[in-house]
């Protein structure tokens, strides 16, 4: 077991190179990783990053102080890692907003530790987008997989958003959700007082209240492992719902709390049933 977990770690090529690496004419993309004990998984999430065809990616890690083997894999691929952190924080989102302020990129998205990318050309595809200076995010569909990555068990397939669509509940899947940098800056980043849907309140935010140009793309762009935190059980599941009501009503986003519901169990269904099709 790692002794260290009391103070700050960092690695990556951000600090072994003298010079930056030459800027390639093409958008830069900064692609986070935020991961706590994520021995059993992360390698396949660091995997599918270098597998990538696009070639103008900042890799960004964030650890909050791992103390299984996540720091020796982490090492181990340190010298495709741009910029690595292990210590403690105060959660998830804490962790992804630590990854926004360190990320140069024009563009930021996150891919955790139970994440893949779900093809070669995904950041391509997502780049791709973004030559339009005038699209602030993009997003696409999501595929839960089985903890052994062999099965799909869920397909979240997503729409182009539209006004009030949130109130009905609909959000887009946020491991697919990449934003310009500029919205970060512009409009903050995750609300640290939001335990589990605090994702859903930024697309929300950024979507229904502030209107930024987002851009779907009709294809699966990531493989999730099913257990994530807001959804593990039902107990997580009612509370994240009750955090997303919050979020509603903090944005402004009228809505009707029977269709809302009864929306969210339809949308739910028809994954499982998309998924074993």
């Amino acid at each position: 077991m790692l002794q260290e977990i009391n103070r700050e770690l960092k690695g990556g090529t951000r600090f072994k190179n003298a010079q930056e690496k030459p800027r390639l004419n093409k958008l830069k993309c900064s692609i986070v990783t935020v991961v706590f004990n994520g021995g059993d998984s992360i390698e396949d999430a660091i995997r599918s990053v270098l597998e990538q065809t696009y070639d103008n990616i900042e890799y960004i890690i964030i650890d909050g102080g791992s103390t299984d083997e996540t720091l020796n894999i982490i090492r181990k691929h340190e010298e495709h890692i741009d910029y690595w952190v292990s210590e403690k924080d105060a959660g998830i989102y804490d962790a992804m907003n630590k990854g926004i302020a360190i990320a140069t990129g024009e563009v930021v998205g996150f891919l955790n530790s139970d994440d893949m990318f779900a093809l070669p050309s995904a950041v391509a595809k997502i780049a791709a987008v973004f030559e339009d200076r005038s699209i602030d995010a993009c997003y696409a569909d999501l595929m839960y997989v089985s903890q052994d990555n062999r099965t799909i068990v869920r397909y979240w397939k997503s729409s182009q958003f539209v006004m009030g669509s949130f109130g009905l509940g609909w959000n887009p899947p946020h491991p697919t959700f990449y934003v310009r940098s500029r919205v970060f800056k512009r409009f903050g980043g995750f609300d640290l007082s939001i335990k589990i849907a605090s994702d859903v309140d930024l697309m929300m935010r950024y979507l229904e209240r502030y209107k930024i140009r987002a851009v779907y793309i009709s294809q699966a762009l990531i493989r999730m492992r099913v257990g994530g935190v807001s959804n593990k059980s039902l107990k997580s599941i009612l509370r994240q719902n009750k955090e997303v009501i919050n979020a509603l009503k903090k944005n402004g986003v009228r809505f009707s709390l029977i269709k809302f519901a009864a929306r969210k169990i339809v949308n739910r269904a028809w994954q499982y049933v998309v998924g074993h099709i």
